[in-house]
């Protein structure tokens, strides 16, 4: 840990993963919604699912031309400022009286939304270096129950209060928010010499001279892809014969999900001690098993609940295993690093969204499984491809954190 840099402490730990949470949470609300606000723009559902896609895009924009600066601006001062963009993006969300500006709107939201993810590599940065997995895991378990939990509170007030009463409420906890962390948040001056388009252009020197940060951007990509091919499909599934659920019960599957949580600390750990590609593997499985269940949720909903905990458990738990590679890649980079995995991350959750959108129009629920498990079975390939490369005396760019040498690119 850097001299001068104050310990961080287990309740620190918890603000940033609740801050997390919370922030994230924002561009999933809509997903259990998508119905009720296709009615309220006079628009089909499955046309709303392209809504999806277009708020995360917004997030990987953020991702790609906002997070790099963590490297060289205060964050502090950078997270606190994305916050007051995002309460800003909620209120217009509410108050959208058009399907076209309540969309710009989504955009904005998704684009300033990007600030959790400087809360994570700040968190990484003020841990020790034997417990930075666990603390990733701990953070990056709050972030990820904010993208499940979201589902759920967002159907139960959408139900009792309407869906715009549901963004003006998280304005409100987004306000609440942005106060407690400009007051909670370490002092973080730095002064780092980097012009934004040496910072830009150091993503493509990040990319160019690390492997294992090209792979474990694939991988994230494909494992979110199938992620939002199940969650954008969900919606179309339950919100029609034989289910015709509610808001608040499409909503109240985000808990099943929510399990899946369990797996991000288990996989921090396993970082920890040196079995990210054994991790890798096991979670890839878990993700593409799931899907014979989900196809089953058709008709069943024991099936379906199985199917999503299993998907869960194994996209949150490969999200934690990539993560805790790429962060032993540059101390001085980590924003950067955070940059390029996650940029390619919301991509691919933006095609997975995409992909379900149409699946579900021409060939319904069948079409969305087939999507997800043939996503799956690509991320199984690719892990199969690096683990013969390891055993025929290739180094294998999906190596463990103690096989992966610092670098410090400037």
């Amino acid at each position: 840990m850097p001299p001068n840099r104050p310990a961080l402490t287990r309740s620190m730990t918890l603000l940033f993963a609740t801050a997390c949470g919370i922030v994230i949470a924002n561009i999933y609300y809509s997903q259990p919604l998508l119905a009720v606000i296709a009615q309220t723009f006079g628009r089909s559902a499955a046309s709303l699912g392209f809504l999806v896609t277009m708020t995360q895009l917004g997030y990987a924009c953020g991702l790609l031309t906002i997070v790099p600066l963590g490297d060289a601006l205060n964050r502090r001062t950078l997270i606190i400022t994305l916050l007051l963009c995002g309460v800003l993006a909620l209120f217009a969300v509410a108050a959208s009286p058009t399907f076209l500006l309540f969309a710009i709107a989504s955009v904005l939201l998704g684009v300033s939304t990007c600030s959790a993810q400087l809360l994570v590599p700040f968190a990484a940065s003020l841990a020790d270096e034997k417990e930075r997995g666990r603390v990733v895991g701990m953070v990056m378990s709050g972030l990820l129950l904010g993208i499940l939990l979201a589902r759920t509170v967002s159907g139960l007030i959408a139900q009792f209060a309407g869906w715009r009463a549901l963004y003006v409420i998280a304005a409100l906890v987004g306000l609440l928010l942005t106060g407690l962390l400009a007051r909670a948040l370490p002092k973080d001056e730095r002064d780092i010499p980097l012009a934004y388009g040496s910072l830009m252009k150091s993503l493509l020197t990040l990319i160019r001279e690390n492997p294992s940060l090209r792979l474990r951007s694939l991988c994230g990509a494909l494992a979110f892809a199938c992620f939002s091919v199940l969650w954008t499909g969900l919606t179309f599934l339950l919100s029609q014969p034989p289910y015709n659920f509610s808001e608040s019960k499409i909503g109240a599957f985000g808990l099943a999900g929510a399990a899946g949580t369990l797996a991000a600390s288990y996989a921090g750990r396993m970082a920890d001690r040196g079995h990210g590609n054994l991790a890798t593997g096991l979670f890839s499985a878990s993700i593409l098993v799931s899907f014979a269940f989900i196809f089953a949720g058709a008709h069943s909903l024991v099936a379906l609940v199985v199917g999503i905990l299993l998907l869960d458990i194994g996209v949150q738990g490969l999200h934690i295993s990539n993560q805790g590679v790429i962060y032993a890649l540059a101390h001085d980079a980590r924003s950067r690093v955070t940059t390029v995995y996650l940029t390619s991350y919301f991509i691919g959750g933006a095609l997975g969204s995409s992909m379900a959108s149409i699946s579900y129009a021409r060939y319904g629920w069948s079409g969305v499984c087939l999507a997800g498990a043939a996503t799956a079975s690509l991320l199984i390939a690719v892990w199969l491809i690096s683990r013969f490369r390891q055993t025929s005396g290739e180094v294998s760019p999906l190596v463990c954190n103690e096989q992966v040498r610092e670098r410090q690119l400037q």
